[in-house]
């Protein structure tokens, strides 16, 4: 495996080199101290280690947001192997700086003046087929950390696509020689497979997307593996969360996701099935509680997602919550949320570390968004539940050979923020005679479906009961997924973006069973990479599986998801049919179709009713829903449909997805559109809108060049203008474009002026 650092992309060779010496960071940029939101940074991804995405700047508002004008964009098309079109990052910003990453199968990490957009330096790491080929996360991820003394020692830090991490210069772009081996650290190393097997460090399967969590002296790095949905082996890469010293790269400590005997928690993988499971990632942004010495690690799923037969057990600690010693990563308390995972409901976004007061009483929370539609909310300090959180009876599977849990933790308070499952009274209501197609889809058309979350995935073969599956909401689509959510740190006031309409159905044929059952299993458990057939595990119709290095987006990475007017809907009657199953097309009206289907009948709508996607706040001093809207305008096919029908129908539905985070700031909540919409009045296109923060009343638009892809950030640029910048898709083929928005100078109050 050839490695090269390349300190500049050859397309942009040229001026790069220009840039850095011609447009050097400013004096006041070489200032000491600490970057601050107060200070109009935007310091970290989440903005802050407690992970608000809150800023206090309000030069831009309710009475100005929808005359902002595109100040500069930046397209990404030559930044990595192949042009990203889903570009997610979301840059930080340092004293008017920007840093962030960009370009998929090797991404690139790069700096940009933050008031012109012009490219100040550009740094990737070439690693051959170790990221082009075997890499689970092909995308650039969410962006980059910065880490300095306070003293002039500025650093970025990120994670290249074959799981290195670098520190950089932040000044130069050059690497940091002290840190690791000349500035790179491998990640791979350390990293095991069954029982304690290192795991190959050019094959081995193991990368992440968030952002590493810097704090004080160090660094926090979590893990991620392919996608579990389609995953056919039952041994990987196990998971893990680590520390490392933020100026050399040691290791601080490591805490195992999947407990090895004599380590809390294993006992809950019955049959010794610690040893041969994987996964157990923590692919979501980790937050951290400095002042109580605590981190917070969100564990996704093991393998294999969605059928647990060879781990039986509650099989701690996926999908839980877990708060660690911040110096020793010695697990302080945890929650699991789901017991014995079957749902891929891992958790996919940062717990939110917020201070309120409740019944009179300050109280330091922990609310952790999930795909179900609920807010999880502790004590950070102790993990004691802050409204009661009970285990009630859940249905049973009929698969052979799995196992579920009697029990399952239902959250009593808040309310959901989005459907937690599919009622009679959440379905499609247009019409009396598409609600009654709707009622019978369900009734009579081999779903197992319940008015309650939890219901497991069904058997699909001879003389099961169920053959088109068992109903869901969340999985893939719904809920809160990887941008996450934000909170407002003045009042409490939790606010989030869900999708509302991702409805789906599992059941598993025998053909599934015979390849991923333990029987099958336990005669050769080896993971993906060593298979002759790749990830399929055993010969195609061709004679081979799918290419055993071909890349995969991984979780939240799939280009158009159910995202944007459709609503990722699943449930073809027969076997093998995943939790989620395949996302329709951008715009699409959410299938399964095929044989009938949930959705046969209903004129291209989703079986449930609007919205479809939602953007909600919940006030956590009291645990009450204060507001949950549409989120965007109608999608085209529904509104032409609506008009067919003669359907009178004027709210908005929503959009349905999970590709756009939100950003809070003193006056409005922010967020973008999934899908392009050409409503009377208006040029067609993708919005980026500003909400009301008290009534979720829209207040302001502003057109963007395409769908949003990312999360939204704001920062205070060289010029003292007030800068709002958001990623969205590539047109066509091409790359992602980060767009940054400002208002005209004739816009601009003086400081301290009314609005």
């Amino acid at each position: 495996m050839s490695r090269k650092v390349v300190g500049i992309v050859p397309a942009l060779a040229c001026i790069v080199v220009a840039l850095i010496w011609a447009t050097p960071p400013r004096v006041s940029g070489q200032s000491t101290g600490q970057p601050s939101t107060k200070a109009g940074d935007w310091p970290m991804y989440l903005a802050d280690t407690r992970g608000s995405k809150y800023s206090p700047l309000d030069q831009i508002g309710a009475a100005n947001f929808s005359k902002l004008e595109v100040a500069w964009t930046l397209k990404t098309d030559n930044l990595g192997a192949r042009p990203e079109q889903k570009l997610q990052g979301a840059p930080i910003a340092i004293r008017g700086t920007l840093y962030t990453t960009a370009g998929q199968a090797g991404k690139a990490a790069i700096s940009i003046d933050g008031r012109t957009g012009e490219l100040r330096w550009v740094h990737r790491y070439q690693e051959g087929d170790r990221a082009n080929r075997w890499s689970p996360r092909q995308y650039s991820g969410r962006g980059v950390a910065y880490w300095t003394d306070g003293r002039g020692d500025e650093r970025i830090i990120y994670l290249t696509t074959g799981y290195q991490m670098i520190e950089l210069n932040a000044k130069t772009g050059n690497p940091i020689a002290s840190f690791g081996k000349n500035g790179v650290l491998d990640l791979k190393v350390g990293v095991v497979v069954g029982k304690d097997k290192q795991i190959d460090l050019e094959k081995g399967e193991i990368g992440q997307h968030a952002v590493p969590t810097v704090v004080g002296d160090v660094i926090l790095v979590g893990s991620s593996m392919q996608e579990g949905v389609g995953y056919n082996f039952s041994m990987n890469a196990k998971g893990l969360a680590r520390a490392f010293d933020v100026r050399t790269g040691k290791q601080l400590w490591r805490f195992n996701t999947i407990p090895k005997p004599g380590e809390f928690g294993n006992d809950t993988w019955e049959n010794g099935s610690w040893e041969w499971t994987g996964n157990n990632g923590v692919w979501a942004p980790i937050t951290a509680d400095p002042e109580a010495n605590l981190a917070y690690l969100p564990v996704e799923t093991p393998t294999m997602d969605e059928y647990g037969g060879n781990r039986p057990g509650n099989n701690l600690f996926a999908e839980s919550l877990v708060a660690v010693d911040l110096k020793t990563g010695i697990r302080k308390w945890h929650f699991q949320l789901v017991h014995h995972p079957l749902w891929d409901h891992d958790i996919s976004s940062a717990p939110l570390l917020i201070d309120a007061t409740i019944d009179g009483r300050p109280r330091k929370l922990v609310a952790q968004p999930t795909k179900q539609g609920w807010l999880y909310t502790f004590d950070r300090i102790t993990g004691e539940p802050i409204w009661p959180i009970v285990e009630r009876p859940v249905p049973q599977t009929d698969v052979p050979g799995e196992k579920t849990s009697p029990t399952q933790p239902f959250v009593t308070k808040p309310p959901p923020y989005s459907r937690t499952y599919v009622a009679e009274s959440d379905l499609i209501d247009f019409t009396p005679a598409l609600r009654a197609r709707a009622l019978q889809n369900l009734r009579t058309g081999g779903f197992r479906w319940e008015e309650t979350p939890f219901i497991p995935p069904t058997y699909s073969g001879p003389g099961g009961k169920w053959p088109s599956g068992g109903i869901n909401h969340g999985n893939l689509f719904g809920g809160i997924n990887w941008p996450g959510a934000a909170f407002d740190p003045e009042t409490a006031i939790f606010y989030g973006q869900a999708g509302n309409a991702n409805v789906s159905a599992a059941a598993f044929g025998p053909e599934e069973l015979e390849l991923w059952g333990p029987e099958h299993q336990a005669k050769n458990r080896i993971p993906w990479w060593e298979s002759p057939y790749g990830r399929a595990g055993r010969p195609t119709a061709a004679g081979r599986g799918p290419a055993a290095g071909a890349p995969g987006g991984g979780r939240g990475a799939g280009g158009g998801a159910a995202g944007a007017g459709g609503a990722a809907q699943t449930g073809v009657p027969g076997g093998g049919a995943r939790g989620g199953g395949a996302a329709p097309p951008v715009g699409a009206a959410g299938g399964g179709g095929g044989r009938g289907g949930m959705t046969a009948g209903l004129e291209g709508f989703p079986i449930v009713k609007p919205p479809y996607g939602v953007l909600a706040a919940i006030d956590l001093n009291t645990g009450t829903l204060k507001f949950q809207v549409p989120n965007g305008d109608t999608p085209d096919n529904y509104r032409n449909a609506l008009q067919r029908l003669g359907i009178n129908y004027p709210e908005k539905t929503g959009q349905a997805g999970i590709d756009t985070g939100v950003m809070i700031t003193k006056t409005m909540v922010v967020l973008g559109d999934l899908v392009s919409t050409s409503p009377p009045g208006r040029p067609a296109g993708a919005m980026l809108r500003a909400y009301d923060k008290q009534s979720g009343k829209e207040i302001g638009t502003v057109l963007m060049p395409n769908r949003v892809s990312g999360s939204p950030m704001t920062y205070l640029g060289s010029d003292g203008r007030q800068y709002i910048n958001i990623a969205v898709y590539g047109q066509g083929t091409g790359g992602g474009t980060y767009v940054t928005y400002a208002l005209p100078a004739s816009e601009i109050r003086a400081p301290g002026a009314q609005q």
